[in-house]
């Protein structure tokens, strides 16, 4: 890319920034302000881990598992968490069902009608 004479502040479109970025990245300590492009950003950490020497590159590696595996630890945990506490809600909901349905037998209000209101079948009804 020697004909690409262009500096930082002289960039006038993406494809002049993607032609800096190519022609600058093995000499880049840190990606440049003007490259703030998310897509920009992730050629650049590429690019350092394609620099890292085979140790090092296993560590990252190593590291980014270790991170991914805990996300998923944590990931996982929220999920049973959310799960359990649908559950206890489901519960809840219809023992407050069951409670207003005796209530209302209680009141003497029709079997069918206390059916209709709370969902409950007959047979749950009249059991209560």
């Amino acid at each position: 890319m020697p004909n690409f004479v262009r500096s930082g502040g002289d960039l006038l479109n993406d494809m002049d920034k993607w032609m800096y970025l190519l022609k600058h990245m093995s000499t880049l300590k840190k990606i440049p302000t003007f490259l703030d492009k998310r897509i920009f950003q992730l050629i650049f950490k590429i690019s350092e881990v394609a620099k890292l020497r085979k140790e090092e590159r296993m560590a990252y590696e190593a590291s980014l598992k270790a991170k991914w595996d805990t996300q998923n630890a944590f990931d996982s945990v929220r999920r049973e968490a959310l799960i359990e506490g649908a559950e206890k809600e489901r519960a809840k909901a219809e023992a407050e069902k069951r409670k207003i349905a005796l209530e209302f037998k209680k009141m003497g209000v029709s079997i069918a009608d206390i059916a209709k209101g709370t969902g409950l079948s007959v047979e749950e009804i009249e059991s209560l």
